[in-house]
């Protein structure tokens, strides 16, 4: 039964390294959240087909089960990163006008920054020098607040002004909202992928291809307006989500935050010469892309999704109810998580993360297991040479993560190549070897 609801262990080394670098808080929430989602939730919707929504469909559909699973993740998600973003907005507000009450005070405390690793500099007692060391340099070179914001506002409306020329059905209020909502969504999207290591990004884009094509409606081309609109908000809030773990990565190597920010600017610049070169190399590989069922499948999956925005119908049943429970359960679970920290109750510690949880409504159960098997193995590794595991377990994680995407991507090169195997292997199932073994004997040959 379990097996069935897919939980099962693949041995991707990709889970198992994620596994070994995130908290074990993290990795018990995303299993916690699989339980809940997979083997609770979806079983019993699942019983409700024909009623809530139509029988036969796929499980990647966003007219049936998918779009509980989605919607309901996204609702959690939503409580959890509005609730830290208030809490971030508020603690920083309050702590520039403490500063401008009383400057002098302020200025040995890291430039006032309201959060306490940013003292690591002055606080001795709390890290090690290379933490003290990884803050100075990223504090000493960072770039002004009003910097991004004023780049942002700039790109928006250079893109406000250029996009609906492009597709013109998208008008300049559409791409506007879009950019409104884009930084709620990116900030969401950074602290759970901080947290969890899961970029789902794209989950926000069928959010908004939703929104935009039931606003423009059929009649004055929704589909292609909800498409314009999901490229919109997928690039923000996956770039948002990649810089922040470039500046994580930038201050664990000592590296500027100007030089990140060139670099970043420059492989941008770049990216816009070469990711059209790569999309023209996979389309002439695959002879038709999309239409031969090659390159890009999930090109019917979103225009099914646009055409689902635009419908009367719209989203399965009680969708919306559940997004609400669950709205208001993520945000009491997060305050409560928030209060605990505060008053140091000890509860603290059991206390589920909300963002684990949510992200497991998206990923099969396989991921989270995979990830719990990692943090197994750092734990038993600490208990046996608690010293070695600090100073190699790092590596080993990067070493199972790399292989295993090396291994993607020698497979990859031989697709591209057509490279007939000289030999294949396939493991099956007891009960499709057991119906193998009925087909071969009735055919009168023997494996």
């Amino acid at each position: 039964m379990a097996y069935r609801l897919g939980f099962s262990f693949n041995f991707s080394m990709t889970n198992v390294g994620v596994g070994m670098f995130c908290p074990y808080k993290i990795t018990i929430s995303m299993l916690a959240g699989s339980l809940i989602s997979w083997g609770l939730i979806c079983p019993y919707i699942q019983t409700k087909a024909g009623d809530w929504y139509p029988k036969g469909l796929d499980d990647d559909n966003i007219s049936g089960i998918n779009a509980y699973r989605v919607f309901i993740g996204i609702s959690m998600i939503l409580a959890d990163g509005l609730l830290h973003m208030l809490s971030i907005l508020i603690r920083t507000l309050y702590t520039m006008c403490k500063e401008q009450d009383n400057p002098q005070p302020m200025q040995h405390n890291a430039g006032g920054q309201p959060f306490h690793c940013l003292s690591a500099v002055i606080d001795r007692t709390m890290h090690s020098f290379d933490d003290r060391r990884r803050t100075q340099v990223f504090l000493r070179d960072r770039i002004p607040s009003m910097a991004p914001v004023i780049g942002y506002v700039v790109m928006s409306v250079i893109s406000i002004v250029v996009i609906p020329h492009l597709y013109t059905q998208l008008r300049y209020h559409h791409v506007a909202l879009a950019y409104i909502i884009a930084p709620v969504f990116a900030f969401c999207n950074a602290y759970g992928n901080g947290i969890t290591d899961m970029n789902i990004a794209s989950t926000y884009g069928k959010i908004a291809i939703l929104i935009f094509s039931s606003w423009v409606g059929l009649q004055d081309g929704g589909v292609v307006a909800g498409l314009a609109a999901c490229a919109i908000i997928v690039s923000n809030v996956s770039t948002a989500s990649d810089l922040m773990q470039d500046y994580k990565t930038g201050y664990i190597t000592l590296t500027s935050p100007h030089t990140i920010s060139i670099s970043q600017s420059a492989g941008t610049a770049l990216g816009c010469v070469i990711n059209p070169v790569i999309f023209w190399v996979f389309f002439r590989v695959y002879k038709g892309g999309a239409h031969n069922n090659g390159i890009g499948p999930y090109a019917k999956v979103y225009r099914g999704i646009a055409m689902l925005g635009i419908t009367e119908n719209g989203l399965p049943t009680h969708t919306m109810l559940f997004c609400k429970v669950f709205f208001a359960l993520a945000l009491s679970v997060s305050v409560l998580r928030e209060v605990a920290a505060c008053r140091s109750w000890s509860i603290r510690r059991y206390i589920p993360s909300t963002i684990g949880m949510a992200v497991a409504f998206f990923v099969p159960p396989t991921i989270p297991i995979g990830m719990v098997v990692g943090s197994a193995a750092i734990y038993l590794w600490g208990r046996s040479d608690r010293d070695d595991m600090q100073l190699m377990s790092a590596a080993a994680a990067c070493g199972l993560i790399c292989g295993d995407g090396f291994g993607s991507l020698v497979s990859s090169m031989l697709t591209l190549l057509k490279a007939t195997p000289p030999i294949c292997i396939m493991f099956l199932s007891r009960e499709v070897n057991q119906g193998l073994d009925a087909f071969m004997a009735a055919k009168g040959t023997s494996l």
